[in-house]
């Protein structure tokens, strides 16, 4: 077995996991998603539960509003001709955040979907988050981690995610919009990001509009407004790193 560089953790180094991977922040065409949910404990929150808390009480002393939900959290990935398949189990969103701190993040895999919206006029539209949220002022696609209520038969419905985050966060369904035939991945620092394309017939200035207005009646204030993106300008917003190999992709294939 080999040493992890990053004392904190006693397991293999994972350096091995993306093998056989396109390189990191490009974005691929895969063949479908298989996620299964375990029963029981990640390992990784059974070992590092002592330092999870711990860094718990400095995030919620920082930032009060964090919300110590749950989220699956994968063990394994593979990567294949039919597409993504990975294990994971339900974890506390405090291990999350603790594994993410991590600047060799060992233990675990985290693997979300991003509902890429068109606008008519070709342009994306994204959200930027609020001052009280995990990720405060990033801009990135209405997207969130995979929850319990994403969970069918023991597995993750990666379409039933984005469906009601988008819902949730700008009002927007999905249903109304054209969906790309193609699922996208890509990956970074054992992140992955799902991705499928959704036109809507709507102009970006128009549905930047409807997004500020569901603002004003949504259950949930996690958005601080919303952002037409019209080109790969990596400086154009604060964006959230999943974000980079998206805007590079859809500007570059498109020609623009």
């Amino acid at each position: 077995m080999k040493t992890n560089l990053n004392k904190n953790f006693p397991y293999s180094d994972f350096s091995d996991d993306f093998a056989g991977w396109p390189p990191e922040a490009t974005v691929f065409p895969i063949a479908g998603v298989d996620l299964k949910v375990l029963p029981g404990t990640h390992p990784f929150v059974a070992t590092e539960g002592a330092a999870i808390r711990e860094n718990w009480a400095k995030e919620t002393a920082a930032n009060p509003a964090l919300f110590d939900g749950r989220l699956v959290f994968q063990q394994r990935l593979s990567l294949t001709e039919a597409g993504i398949s990975g294990e994971g189990y339900v974890i506390p969103f405090s291990a999350f955040m603790y594994w993410r701190r991590q600047p060799q993040r060992g233990g675990g895999l985290h693997i979300f979907a991003y509902p890429v919206l068109e606008s008519a006029d070709g342009a994306l539209v994204a959200i930027r988050m609020g001052a009280h949220t995990a990720n405060p002022g990033q801009v990135y696609f209405a997207a969130g981690s995979l929850e319990p209520e994403d969970i069918v038969d023991n597995s993750c419905d990666i379409e039933a995610n984005m469906r009601r985050e988008v819902h949730e966060e700008t009002g927007f369904n999905l249903s109304d919009a054209v969906a790309g035939q193609q699922l996208y991945a890509s990956h970074a620092n054992r992140t992955v990001t799902l991705m499928r394309l959704f036109r809507f017939d709507l102009t970006a200035d128009e549905m930047v509009e409807r997004i500020e207005a569901h603002m004003l009646v949504a259950e949930d204030k996690e958005i601080a407004g919303a952002v037409a993106i019209r080109s790969a300008d990596h400086a154009a917003y604060p964006y959230n790193r999943a974000m980079l190999p998206v805007i590079d992709w859809y500007f570059g294939k498109r020609g623009v």
